[in-house]
């Protein structure tokens, strides 16, 4: 690296990240078959007039070290922002809650964020009530509920085994998530309860920023944690904690991180909004061209700026390769994923409202909101159909979708409050 480039350590990345990945990029029109210094009249042929043009170009995006950010990372320091007339640059945040001031000052223009942290502020029980906008999801799957070693020690490697280890009494185990109103509390409350455990009144439940799992499991400040990776494989790899689900064993395909703006933002930069969709959506399809291109993408990501982790724990899960820390190994059909010809980006109503049912059921809303109207009015459908359209990418029919979760309950989204109010164990 010469001295130019640790001045600059997106450049070397970049650098880094072409050379592996030159061969295959020319496939899915990637940025080596643009290159990184297309012409201005190139990169403006995208719109079709100046009118079309972002109205602000110099975007600033937030993210957390999680290897869910990868199509973030991968848009802002690979040339897919300059594509669509963007300069983005990114701001590695240390905690959800911190994003979320950030995006309520205007400090972020958008952010790689927690699909249920959105509707949170949007109902104003995640901080100061803020009309919020969803414009696409980053990526469906790919987060881990780990348990410590101490309690495989004690024969617990399964929920049904921690159900009774829990049911035995005596003082009440403590499990981590990474926001009150995120997806990681819903996947470890939706999971507890499919046991019969209840997450309000069995255990304790504690709130830690992602990075900081690991340690806080090493120092035996909680007995599992919900995060996204790389930090259930970390836990494996540091000989702490393994595995004991997977949250695509929750819902196969469920919905997990999306780039979020305010509604303000996307009122008045509306051109913008759309031009960073399409940055991130075109990102999104070159991770998934290609085993090299993913393999690529690990390698950018692990990097100190960005996820700061060996590519070792990265990688593996990355490429749809589990194991779990119990001898267990598998190919998994529904490991992380970014695009799959954007059904994984397309922001459905029956998402967002998925987590205002789990609000209700464990009493962080005292009462059933309008879930259509509260869900149309965050999540950007008809603004991400226009990016998507523009990039020739299907867009599905309706914006409800039927998933059948680990439980057997069926939501699609046409009873939300029934839905609410059908568990056995809620608030």
């Amino acid at each position: 690296m010469t001295d130019r480039d640790s001045k600059n350590p997106s450049q070397h990345s970049r650098r880094d990240f072409l050379k592996t990945s030159v061969a295959v990029a020319g496939t899915v029109g990637g940025i080596a078959a643009l290159g990184l210094s297309a012409p201005a009249s190139l990169r403006s042929a995208a719109w079709a007039a100046g009118s079309d043009a972002p109205e602000k170009a110099a975007l600033k995006v937030g993210f957390i070290p999680l290897t869910d950010c990868a199509s973030v990372v991968v848009a802002a320091t690979q040339g897919f922002g300059e594509k669509y007339g963007l300069n983005i640059t990114l701001s590695k945040e240390a905690s959800w809650a911190g994003v979320r001031d950030k995006l309520n000052t205007g400090e972020l223009d958008a952010a790689h964020v927690l699909y249920g942290m959105m509707y949170g502020a949007q109902l104003g029980i995640a901080g100061p009530q803020k009309d919020m906008a969803v414009l696409m999801g980053l990526n469906q799957n790919g987060q881990a509920i780990t348990l410590s070693n101490q309690l495989k020690e004690a024969g617990v490697t399964n929920g049904a085994q921690l159900a009774a280890h829990v049911k035995k009494g005596g003082t009440p185990l403590t499990f981590a998530q990474t926001f009150p109103t995120g997806t990681h509390a819903m996947w470890l409350y939706y999971w507890l309860a499919s046991h019969g455990i209840n997450p309000m009144s069995d255990v304790k439940t504690i709130t830690v920023p992602p990075p900081q799992m690991v340690a806080n499991m090493r120092v035996g400040n909680m007995d599992g944690y919900c995060v996204g990776e790389p930090w259930g494989a970390r836990a494996i790899a540091d000989n702490i904690g393994f595995t004991a689900a997977t949250t695509q064993q929750i819902w196969p395909d469920h919905p997990e991180k999306v780039l979020g703006a305010t509604r303000a933002f996307i009122e008045q930069y509306p051109n913008a909004a759309r031009a960073l969709i399409m940055a991130i959506l075109d990102a999104s399809k070159f991770i998934e061209a290609s085993d090299e291109n993913r393999k690529s993408t690990a390698k950018l990501i692990s990097g100190k700026a960005y996820v700061n982790a060996p590519v070792a724990v990265i990688e593996p899960r990355f490429l749809c390769q589990y194991e779990d820390g119990l001898g267990n190994s598998w190919k998994d059909d529904h490991a992380m994923a970014f695009c799959k010809d954007g059904t994984v980006n397309f922001p459905y109503h029956s998402d967002g409202m998925w987590f205002m049912t789990q609000f209700r059921r464990w009493g962080l809303i005292k009462e059933d909101p309008n879930y259509a109207a509260v869900a149309a009015g965050v999540n950007q459908v008809a603004l991400f159909k226009e990016a998507a359209s523009a990039l020739k990418l299907p867009v599905p029919s309706s914006s409800l979708r039927s998933s059948t979760l680990i439980d057997g309950t069926v939501w699609n989204g046409s009873d939300p409050a029934a839905y609410a109010k059908s568990f056995a164990i809620k608030a």
